[in-house]
């Protein structure tokens, strides 16, 4: 039986299937638009300008799929201290729109060694309140 893995579990603990600490966000709004604006450097205008959006067939401003991505490095670092993190690989799959509360979700789907490190491969994913996956993914984390 699966079970939610705490920070600091020991290799030898952990089984496949078990899940780490899923991150639930605030939902998207506006504000958080502008400002991952901002920080990213991402000035796209169809995640800020609501009349350029519908001028792109779109009904409104929509998340940075790169927001989302971010939100998967946070899910992993909340388990992990980034030095851990072997490999980070991950598709989009859905837009996340205004209203929309990401929450990220991580399974161990391996337990492996290679050059002598005991690493975990973790299937990672971002969906929203619905259930709807708005990104897939795969890391690989060291563990003690």
């Amino acid at each position: 039986m699966s079970h939610f893995l705490k920070s600091g579990t020991q290799y030898s603990d952990i089984q496949v299937g078990d899940q780490i600490p899923l991150l639930q966000l605030p939902a998207i709004n506006r504000t958080t638009l502008a400002l991952y604006c901002g920080a990213s450097g991402d000035h796209n205008p169809i995640h800020v300008d609501i009349d350029f959006a519908r001028k792109a067939r779109m009904s409104d401003v929509f998340a940075h799929g790169m927001l989302s991505a971010a939100y998967l490095g946070r899910l992993l670092t909340n388990w992990v201290p980034q030095q851990q993190i072997r490999s980070l690989s991950m598709r989009f799959t859905g837009i996340t729109q205004l209203a929309h509360v990401p929450t990220c979700t991580g399974t161990i789907a391996e337990k492996f060694e290679v050059d002598g490190e005991q690493c975990v491969r973790i299937d990672i994913t971002c969906s929203n309140q619905y259930g709807e996956e708005k990104l897939a993914g795969s890391a690989v984390v060291a563990l003690a």
